[in-house]
């Protein structure tokens, strides 16, 4: 990192959705201090982006599947921010370049199979290079791992206990990509959805427990919260965040940063009656058996949102997210957060936290958690405090109280 690279910051994967919205954070948000350029495979595409968004960068080229090229842009720049997905079908080369020419990363992955398959070529590799590899930069999981974070480090540092659990409740209104939609149907057409089953896949295989607390199992079905006094049911994105939360977790031990002894995590979905509760569950079932049929896919595949493609304007303007987070103390004492945010959830938000988390990395590097700390980390593990600094600046709302 101390060798002169000409950029900052590269938007790759810059004409796609959600690419082109990071173009137009990045030309709202970003001063003439922050030397970035925009990236991808469609030079035309790439001039248009441009164009559409008044700004003057630098266009670089490179397929996702080009390694020299991929190699090219990443001894650039000092952070790629990677919006090109499916990941596990165009994130490979990137990843690699990034790890050998110690460049950080960010992306907007959901794919833990994917991460999974990162963690075991790369993290040791980026581990002792100091370079940070961090997935999970966007609405998956910034706010479930950045937040459980946030309360169990205000737990210890204002009741100087350990936290025994952490459970978050999400409410939420936006839209579909495409991108998501062919994120999840990759999966399954892979088989690597079964992976996903493991509560503790992206944890150090050496450090996974074998059992855990009720709480590290997903929950199947509605049910009502005493601690929250609503109705909750199983949360669509939980088999994603929680993985995220717990290796977060297994990191910080390693590093004697702990959590707490036998820290458990969940999270779930936040409704103010059963029948709600109900109503998504058995929806989200169907959903979930319907991904799996291949003749449903299709069906999905021809109904839903194309890849290049998501909610309109309006839609990503007025969605919202809502995250309530209760930590539990070891001898019962709660502590409760807060994170929400306007805007859609897979749009607005998730281009916020990737784009801070960039900036993170291209601007505090110095004041990031463990100076030298790298390897392929999650947002707590390697942006943590700064991350949130620069999401209170962002306009989003973060709180933390004791109960």
């Amino acid at each position: 990192m101390s060798n002169p690279r000409p950029y900052d910051v590269v938007l790759y994967g810059a004409s796609g959705f959600t690419g082109r919205q990071t173009v137009e954070y990045f030309a709202e948000h970003v001063g003439e201090q922050i030397r970035w350029a925009i990236a991808g495979r469609n030079p035309q595409q790439l001039e248009q982006v441009k164009t559409n968004c008044a700004v003057t960068v630098d266009v670089l080229v490179a397929d996702s599947q080009d390694q020299d090229g991929l190699d090219t842009i990443a001894e650039q720049s000092h952070v790629i921010l990677n919006t090109a997905g499916p990941f596990a079908l165009y994130g490979d080369a990137m990843v690699d370049a990034c790890v050998r020419k110690q460049t950080h990363y960010v992306d907007i992955t959901g794919e833990t199979p994917w991460v999974k398959s990162l963690i075991q070529r790369y993290h040791a590799k980026a581990a002792a290079d100091g370079t940070r590899i961090i997935p999970f930069c966007g609405f998956d999981s910034v706010p479930s791992d950045l937040g459980t974070y946030l309360v169990v480090r205000f737990m210890q540092q204002a009741l100087g206990l350990p936290c025994h659990w952490v459970k978050a409740y999400f409410q939420m209104a936006g839209g579909l990509n495409g991108g998501t939609l062919a994120s999840a149907i990759n999966l399954m057409q892979s088989g690597q959805a079964a992976q996903m089953a493991d509560p503790f896949l992206l944890n150090p295989q050496e450090d996974s427990p074998q059992t855990g607390s009720s709480l590290s199992k997903d929950p199947q079905r509605p049910q009502y919260d005493s601690d929250l006094q609503a109705w909750t049911a199983p949360f669509f994105m939980g088999p994603v965040n929680t993985r995220v939360v717990r290796r977060s977790s297994a990191l910080f031990d390693r590093w004697q940063e702990p959590y707490g002894a036998h820290f458990a995590y969940q999270e779930y979905l936040k409704f103010d009656g059963p029948l709600t509760a109900i109503g998504i569950t058995v929806g989200t079932g169907l959903f979930g058996l319907a991904l799996s049929q291949s003749w449903a896919r299709r069906l999905l595949q021809s109904w839903l949102p194309q890849p290049g493609s998501g909610p309109s304007t309006q839609v990503m303007d007025e969605g919202w997210f809502r995250c309530e987070l209760i930590g539990q103390a070891s001898n019962g004492q709660q502590v409760r957060g807060l994170i929400q945010n306007q805007g859609d959830p897979g749009n607005r938000s998730t281009v916020k936290f990737l784009c801070e988390s960039a900036l993170c990395l291209a601007t505090q590097i110095d004041q990031l958690p463990g100076h030298h700390r790298g390897g392929v980390l999650t947002p707590a593990t390697g942006l943590g405090d700064v991350l949130a600094d620069r999401l209170r600046q962002a306009e989003t709302n973060i709180e933390l109280a004791i109960v």
